[in-house]
């Protein structure tokens, strides 16, 4: 089982991550594919639901056209140190509109949580050797926020000055 909190709970997931573009899955999957491989499928031929993952590096102007209609976009973080993610998230959600599940993937931690939602992130993928449970409580790690993020689009300085 995957370990994924969405909702702010740890559920099961219904998508089936696909890591390289040789790997097989069936036609009434849902699953993540990578860029590459999602924009050369033929919708048609499946019955499952797809969805794209980007590496850190990925051109989002290639989702434009598909933006409105993908339930889920997935963005890898290769390593923790690797912060590129953060910052497609946050074009994805403010430059983009994209309003559809945003899901962290690959080396998530309990000490990203709060600051992947920050930019829009819905789902996060926790590394299998971590335990999900666990990692719930890093979306409540801050009680507020001092500058303007996806989910608070007000400053705090601003917040205070309209009290």
């Amino acid at each position: 089982m995957q370990n994924l909190i969405k909702n702010d709970a740890v559920t099961e997931d219904a998508w089936r991550l696909i890591r390289s573009e040789g790997e097989s899955y069936g036609a009434a999957e849902d699953v993540i594919l990578p860029l590459a491989a999602w924009l050369a499928l033929d919708p048609a031929a499946r019955s499952g639901q797809t969805a794209p993952w980007l590496a850190p590096d990925a051109d989002l102007s290639l989702l434009r056209p598909a933006l409105a209609q993908l339930p889920l976009i997935a963005i890898d973080f290769p390593a923790f140190t690797d912060g590129r993610g953060y910052s497609l998230a946050r074009l994805l959600r403010e430059r983009y509109g994209y309003q559809g599940e945003l899901r962290a993937i690959g080396d998530v931690q309990r000490d990203q949580l709060a600051y992947l939602a920050r930019v829009g992130f819905t789902s996060f993928a926790i590394r299998n050797d971590r335990p999900a449970q666990a990692a719930l409580d890093g979306l409540r790690d801050f009680s507020d926020q001092y500058q303007a993020t996806v989910l608070q689009p007000e400053p705090l300085f601003k917040r205070r000055t309209q009290r």
